[in-house]
């Protein structure tokens, strides 16, 4: 391992854990990535492995059977899943965010249910909030639950299910427009509903259908599916923390800790395509020398190791002030926005130092190059994060007369 992506002040836990999910990396995962991401094939093996790692766990409490972990030795495995294959690590993501809630925000029910079996992964998490027509403007949802006795009847349309099909736990927000006073904030008219469904697709239960997988350019293996929800009954317990209207707050919650592990996963992406392009420099050969030689290309590999580190860096510091239970958003916002973009600009250095080889499917540096863009996107678009960081800053430095 290079000098690049350290992190001072682990403990030897920490160290072990990491170096333990290297190994894992290099041996189970890099060797079969680009086979299964051609294939857009789930990574069946690769997950029953970070099972067995206890990487389902790994920030559930020792009480509800977890690791009990940080959310800084989250996000640096996540960095060295990613490293791997960026889709696994999206595996790993929702999940986590959803078992953030449910500790976080669930009743104690709801937490003694679900997270000892969400440790052990046997129960696999997704989340959903955008719709068909919302994208980033989560107060547009139009998906709703009707009361209706003792249960609710929730009806409309969810997009960009991250492991819709092979998750078994959904948290869904829908309106619950009814269940709030008539002068509430869109915000307070929002619950979270935890919604049990097999895996697979179609009709998964009565009322609910998880139509096929989406078909992307990149981030291929694991699946991004809609869901459908037409009279889908559930019971008023299957409220995230068991009363209505706290629903946009909790999604916010577990986004913000989410941005954390999209920092991460752009972390260790840029990484491997680091790797990738200094390891291929030192083996082409133009005009009788190895192409790391000519100075275009060698500053090229400073300005990717600069950005690498950089971006590390910030995610570390963002994990850090969450951990320490202080407000993140801010921290949160830049270390997502600096790290993918970063990312991407990184990747595309070592496409550029690959040249026409890196056009090839049969080099991976081909793969990076269509997964960056989802990092640029997932959990709040650039412009997104943009938009938070200004409005937390104009906080800060409020102008005082």
């Amino acid at each position: 391992m290079g000098r690049l992506l350290q992190t001072e002040g682990l403990t030897e836990d920490q160290r072990d854990m990491l170096a333990g999910i290297r190994e894992f990396v290099d041996a189970e995962i890099i060797p079969v990535a680009n086979e299964l991401e051609h294939n857009d094939e789930y990574p069946k093996d690769i997950v029953d492995g970070l099972k067995e790692l206890g990487v389902f766990g790994l920030m559930i409490p020792e009480e509800y059977g977890g690791l009990g972990q940080s959310l800084l030795t989250y996000a640096l495995v996540v960095e060295e899943i990613a490293r791997g294959w960026m889709s696994v690590s999206g595996v790993i993501n929702t999940h986590f965010i959803v078992s953030h809630m449910v500790l976080h925000h669930g009743t104690e029910e709801q937490k003694q249910h679900y997270l000892p079996k969400m440790a052990e992964g046997e129960i696999r998490g997704a989340f959903s909030m955008s719709e068909p027509g919302c994208g980033s403007d989560v107060s547009a949802i139009t998906s709703k639950a009707i009361p209706e006795g003792d249960d609710y009847i929730l009806t409309g349309q969810k997009m960009w299910l991250t492991n819709g099909g092979s998750s078994n736990l959904v948290a869904v927000l829908v309106r619950t427009d009814s269940a709030a006073p008539a002068d509430a904030s869109v915000y307070k008219r929002m619950s979270t509903f935890l919604v049990d469904k097999p895996e697979g697709f179609g009709e998964v239960r009565p009322g609910l259908t998880i139509p096929g997988k989406i078909e992307k350019m990149g981030y291929k293996g694991v699946d991004t599916t809609e869901l459908v929800m037409d009279g889908l009954k559930l019971p008023a317990s299957a409220i995230l923390g068991g009363e209505p209207g706290q629903g946009f707050y909790q999604m916010m919650d577990g986004v913000e800790v989410g941005r954390v592990n999209v920092a991460a996963r752009a972390c260790g992406l840029a990484l491997r395509a680091f790797e990738l392009g200094v390891q291929y420099a030192q083996q082409r050969t133009t005009f009788g020398k190895q192409i790391s030689e000519h100075q275009a290309v060698a500053f090229r590999l400073a300005d990717m190791a600069t950005k690498v580190e950089a971006a590390h860096q910030m995610m570390v510091m963002a994990a850090r002030t969450k951990d320490s239970g202080a407000r993140n958003d801010l921290e949160a916002g830049m270390a997502k926005y600096l790290a993918s973009e970063y990312c991407k600009e990184v990747v595309e250095d070592s496409f550029r130092i690959h040249g026409g080889y890196g056009y090839s499917k049969e080099y991976e540096i081909e793969r990076l190059y269509r997964e960056a863009p989802m990092l640029m996107i997932g959990e709040g678009t650039a412009d997104i994060q943009k938009m938070i960081i200004a409005r937390r800053l104009l906080e800060d430095y409020k102008l005082r007369t």
